[in-house]
């Protein structure tokens, strides 16, 4: 990568007043020529090699005149890039937006949590940044499968596909918003019963493939019989609860081996919501 002209820079005007020395205006301006509005210091150092002497310290300077935001240690944005969704998953190296966040942006729910939720397989505690409330929820690496890539560029993001995030709400409901929610996203969207499996296998909980079976059968849904059938060979003896987290009251259902905590009736209720 060649030189910047500083005389080019400062025609350009686009910097000239924030009072910044002309090597900040030339990082500025690198920044706008590849597109780049949240970044690492190791991917910038990367980027523009040894065009400057002190990377670290010019980065600094540049986020002291609140031109560039810092993140958290060695990751910065500009100071009007404020996207949360590109910032959550830059937050951890192998973070993809998941459960009730994925829910909505995939249009399966009309609620809007007001935490941005994360999954990774790193261990991160929950932070606030820019007003912004991030929960990062660890997994084992088994289970990370069926991201998708949102965005474009420097604006892209990784997030969970429609199968992954019903099967990872099913698997930790208090991270989808509700149950209810949670029901009514199922039997409304139409999914793959071949990708279901596959990310049923890699959660690897039997009792949320029994939920999900189960479901699947009452509600009668399109395309779901292959998974079905996966889901029956999957049911014990030992009976769970339809929701993990409802009362412990309900009728039981052999077939599934399944405590309808939540009645059919009731069920068909939530169903009937959305007509």
């Amino acid at each position: 990568m060649g030189f910047i002209d500083t005389q080019s820079i400062m025609a350009k005007g686009t910097y000239f007043s924030k009072n910044l020395t002309q090597v900040q205006i030339k990082l500025m301006l690198m920044l706008d020529e590849y597109e780049i509005d949240i970044f690492t210091l190791s991917e910038l150092k990367e980027m523009v090699a040894d065009q400057f002497e002190d990377i670290n310290e010019l980065v600094e300077n540049l986020a002291h005149k609140k031109i560039l935001s810092r993140i958290e240690r060695g990751k910065y944005c500009r100071s009007n890039f404020r996207d949360e969704k590109v910032i959550g998953t830059r937050l951890a190296d192998d973070g993809a937006i998941a459960y009730w966040s994925a829910l909505n942006l995939h249009g399966l729910t009309e609620q809007f949590p007001n935490t941005v939720f994360i999954q990774t397989t790193k261990v991160k505690s929950q932070k606030d940044v820019f007003g912004v409330s991030y929960k990062f929820v660890k997994i084992t690496q088994g289970k990370r499968c069926g991201i998708m890539v949102e965005g474009y560029g420097n604006h892209s993001y990784s997030m969970t596909d429609v199968e992954k995030t019903i099967v990872d709400c099913f698997d930790l409901p208090q991270h989808s918003g509700g149950y209810a929610e949670l029901i009514q996203a199922f039997a409304f969207t139409k999914i793959s019963a071949e990708k279901m499996i596959k990310y049923c296998r890699a959660v690897n909980n039997q009792a949320v493939t029994k939920r999900i079976g189960y479901l699947a059968e009452l509600l009668e849904k399109t395309g779901m019989k292959s998974f079905i059938r996966f889901a029956q060979d999957q049911v014990k003896q030992a009976y769970n609860p339809l929701d993990p987290l409802g009362a412990d009251t309900g009728k039981y259902n052999a077939r599934w081996r399944l405590k309808l905590n939540i009645s059919e009736t009731d069920i068909m209720g939530i169903i009937s919501k959305q007509y």
